[in-house]
């Protein structure tokens, strides 16, 4: 039989793939694109191929030790310059191929296309050179895919989780972006993104502008726009949300800053997304969390809290501009939890008590596997309030509260959904963060919800 790829091509395909070579490349090609989809369909693709690899290597291959098959006759071109070793069954590379391949299709269809060829190809090339029987390559791929699914199980996909469409929200569908005015903040490394919504949608107005123009800007857009648009970060949307409710305008999100948990938990996640919706007139009403504390009252559309994590965003921001985002947050928990502070003193549910953090998620928080935690639905008229008790070893308390997920009771902290909460006697001084921002509250402080409150564009998937 005739292969389907040249003789000279498939040994050279087996070799780039030894040791993973050629899928650690394909990863890192793969997040060359900057987008997130493909980063994260590149580290999934890895994610796969460290557990099939583990499994075949540490246990199958130890456990069934079958003989490589005898030489077949196969043209000298088309041979591997040295035959393996290592027992045959089950195939590793063919295990690898297929864990990488199926690892980026459940993340990103797309490029699982893109992938597959190659994936086929090194499982072909295992068996055509006559180091592996058929038996072997089938069973390895099998175990590859397996791998995958597996890794899927502990960590969703985002497809798994996807809001629902509802409740639908009557807005204008722009073809192409005429009536859009989107404000983008320079400083969150947005501008090409805004650049290549303007190339998606040629209609569409986009301001570029720092981070202090930002309000500035966001009110002259909303008065000459039949949708609002933004660029940035969650605290440029939490701008951006504040403008639209008050001028009862559609927003459409575009996500630029380091996390975009509202945008995500949406389901926009790049120009794509965001285009399709805006052309198609799609679009959700969505819940609003307010809080208020004397003169000073405002929006959230992710998170609100009190107590330790409000400091350690100050902390955070401190040291980013410096070291970066990520090393700045982990240096920030460091220095904030061993700092020697006493917990909060706060009235929450009638009774005065010290807390070491109250967080307060604008809607419900689901954790599925060993993914952080996600909102089904943006619309579902709670607070997801999460407290942990004042107590000796905040840092042991508070990791507790992260593994336990929402348990709803312990003796170091309670979970409970409600529309409206009331934390009285809060002393002076005491932070308060809402969507990455931070303020100086006392006395009363009250979070409520603002049932879909907001129209927000997202594409809805038919079916």
């Amino acid at each position: 039989m005739t292969p389907p790829v040249p003789y000279p091509v498939l040994p050279r395909l087996s070799r780039s793939a030894n040791h993973g070579v050629l899928w650690f490349a394909a990863a890192a090609a793969l997040a060359a694109t900057r987008t997130p989809r493909a980063r994260r369909a590149a580290t999934r693709g890895l994610a796969s191929l460290g557990v099939a690899s583990l499994t075949v290597n540490a246990l199958g291959k130890r456990t069934l030790r079958h003989a490589r098959p005898a030489p077949v006759p196969v043209p000298l071109i088309g041979r591997l310059k040295r035959r393996p070793t290592t027992t045959s069954f089950p195939s590793g590379q063919a295990a690898a191929a297929a864990a990488f391949a199926t690892g980026v299709a459940l993340e990103s269809p797309a490029w699982g296309t893109v992938v597959a060829p190659a994936a086929a190809s090194v499982a072909l090339s295992r068996g055509h050179s006559g180091a592996r029987l058929p038996s072997d390559v089938l069973t390895g791929a099998a175990l590859g895919v397996g791998a995958a699914f597996a890794v899927r199980g502990l960590v969703p996909t985002r497809g798994q989780v996807a809001p629902p469409a509802r409740p639908r929200a009557e807005v204008p569908a722009l073809p192409d972006g005429e009536g859009l005015v989107l404000v983008a903040n320079t400083a969150a490394g947005s501008a090409e993104r805004a650049r290549a919504l303007r190339d998606a949608l040629p209609g569409a107005e986009v301001v570029e502008c720092e981070p202090e123009d930002v309000p500035a800007e966001l009110e002259k857009a909303a008065a000459r726009a039949r949708v609002l648009g933004v660029c940035g970060g969650d605290g440029t949307v939490n701008a951006a949300a504040r403008v639209a409710l008050r001028s009862r305008l559609p927003l459409a999100v575009l996500p630029g800053g380091t996390l975009n948990h509202f945008a995500y938990d949406l389901g926009i996640e790049d120009v794509r997304d965001l285009a399709r919706a805006l052309r198609e007139g799609d679009a959700v009403r969505v819940d609003v969390g307010r809080y208020s504390c004397g003169g000073k009252h405002g929006v959230f559309l992710n998170t609100c809290s009190v107590g330790v994590y409000p400091e350690l965003v100050r902390e955070r921001e401190r040291w980013s501009h410096r070291i970066g985002g990520w090393p700045a947050g982990v240096l920030a928990a460091l220095r904030v939890l061993r700092a020697d502070r006493h917990p909060l003193e706060a009235e929450f549910q009638g009774r005065t008590r010290p807390l070491w953090l109250l967080f307060a998620g604008n809607g419900t928080y689901h954790r599925m596997g060993l993914a952080s935690g996600r909102r089904k639905d943006l619309a579902d008229g709670q607070l997801d309030v999460r407290v942990v008790h004042g107590g000796r070893r905040p840092a042991v308390r508070l990791l507790a509260a992260a593994l336990a997920g929402p348990l709803t009771r312990s003796p170091a902290h309670a979970a409970v959904q409600v529309g409206r909460l009331r934390l009285d006697h809060v002393a002076p001084g005491t932070l308060l963060a809402y969507d990455g921002e931070v303020i100086e509250v006392e006395g009363l402080v009250t979070l409520e919800k603002l049932p879909e409150a907001l129209t927000v564009y997202r594409p809805i998937r038919s079916g």
